[in-house]
């Protein structure tokens, strides 16, 4: 009835434990960036686990590996998972009674907890995920942070089950998010360059700050809290400082 899709590259720190968590659905189906570590060793050892390699193809984001994992499933429900994220026994028990309850095609969004400096940052939750949706008539866009385009309406779980999220295990370092940033902010500078106004520079990272810290309760993680919005404003920062370098065009130097 369903199939689970982990896409991988290198992802050999988590991917045990995630794929464990995984074992009671119909189908596990791994499709791997090439990776270079112990990614493949791992997923094998999982008798149940379907392991394809699909080519990076110089690609710096999993979305256009989206669509592949969906055709490969062999069941009519996609469930999509990280290679960092664990599925509680009490999320995967809900999504089978769910599609008895609602067998008619549609989109489930799936909330998720997510970790900053060891601790849960509430004040993401429920950061709304849509992981579950049919195979038929699925189409997922090969662009970065796009949704799946799929039939029927969009439902969610409710944001009060905290017990049915994804736990995310990243738990990255202000070094790794840091590290990151120029990568993520260049392919969201594609994105958003389209829809860029001036005056978003000015106004649009301080009002990111304000809405992480304040209207969603950053103050109450304590000083993680206050660091990741901080974090939040300088990546909306740096995404329009890039794409208002971008619209000067020649920034060479001249004498």
């Amino acid at each position: 009835m369903i199939t689970a899709v982990v896409h991988t590259y290198n992802a050999e720190k988590h991917l045990k434990r995630v794929l464990e968590a995984l074992q009671g659905f119909d189908e596990v189906l791994v499709i791997d960036n090439e990776s270079t570590d112990s990614t493949r060793a791992i997923a094998e050892s999982f008798a149940k686990v379907r392991f394809i390699t699909k080519a990076r193809n110089g690609h710096r984001c999993v979305e256009p590996h989206r669509q592949f994992g969906i055709e490969q499933a062999s069941n009519p429900w996609i469930f999509e998972v990280d290679a960092d994220e664990i599925v509680p026994p009490a999320l995967r028990d809900y999504l089978y009674k769910h599609i008895e309850e609602h067998p008619e095609p549609h989109g489930l969004l799936i909330p998720i907890k997510n970790y900053f400096m060891g601790r849960w940052m509430r004040c993401y939750y429920p950061d709304y995920i849509l992981r579950l949706f049919p195979k038929e008539g699925t189409v997922w866009p090969p662009t970065v942070h796009s949704r799946p385009q799929h039939r029927g309406p969009l439902m969610k779980i409710p944001r009060r089950r905290s017990d049915l999220a994804f736990i995310h295990l990243a738990n990255e370092t202000v070094g790794q998010t840091l590290a990151k940033m120029n990568t993520y902010t260049d392919i969201e500078v594609e994105r958003r360059a389209p829809r860029y106004r001036r005056w978003q520079l000015f106004l649009s990272p301080p009002f990111r700050f304000f809405k992480t810290y304040v209207l969603k309760g950053g103050w109450r993680e304590g000083m993680p809290g206050f660091i990741h919005a901080v974090h939040d404003a300088i990546y909306r920062f740096a995404i329009m400082a890039k794409i208002e370098e971008k619209r000067r065009g020649n920034t060479d130097i001249f004498y």
